[in-house]
């Protein structure tokens, strides 16, 4: 049985910095690209950032780039978003999903598409007050 645990959402305050992790059980991690996504309240869900199955490359979203770094630790089986500068528009639940993207699909920026997502997490919350 395949499992995404998302973990490290809370309440902060503006400014402050989290480290979100996700860690994979049930499939070979190491096999898979992974990606993070956000869902705000009353809005679509709209992708972060994806990393990579080695972590050598990684994918942002123009909006989420500078505040947001996706890393991997496959021997952990576990993918990290670390946000800094937290902002209150930063405020929805944050999820961890899983793909498997041929090579091509992956340099095409597939990955940006949650369509192209098999697995998914329930998600952590974050709330950033101001």
């Amino acid at each position: 049985q395949v499992q995404l645990a998302e973990s490290g959402g809370g309440l902060v305050q503006a400014g402050d910095s989290l480290r979100l992790s996700c860690e994979v059980s049930g499939l070979t991690f190491d096999s898979y690209a992974m990606g993070w996504f956000r869902q705000a309240p009353g809005k679509e869900r709209e992708f972060i950032a994806a990393i990579a199955w080695t972590g050598s490359s990684t994918y942002y979203a123009d909006a989420m780039k500078g505040r947001f770094t996706i890393s991997r630790d496959n021997a952990k089986n576990t993918v990290y978003l670390q946000v800094d500068s937290l902002k209150p528009e930063d405020t929805a639940d944050y999820y961890c999903a899983a793909s498997r993207p041929t090579l091509a699909q992956w340099l095409e920026g597939r990955p940006k598409d949650a369509a192209d997502y098999i697995y998914w997490g329930q998600g952590t919350q974050v709330t950033v007050s101001s």
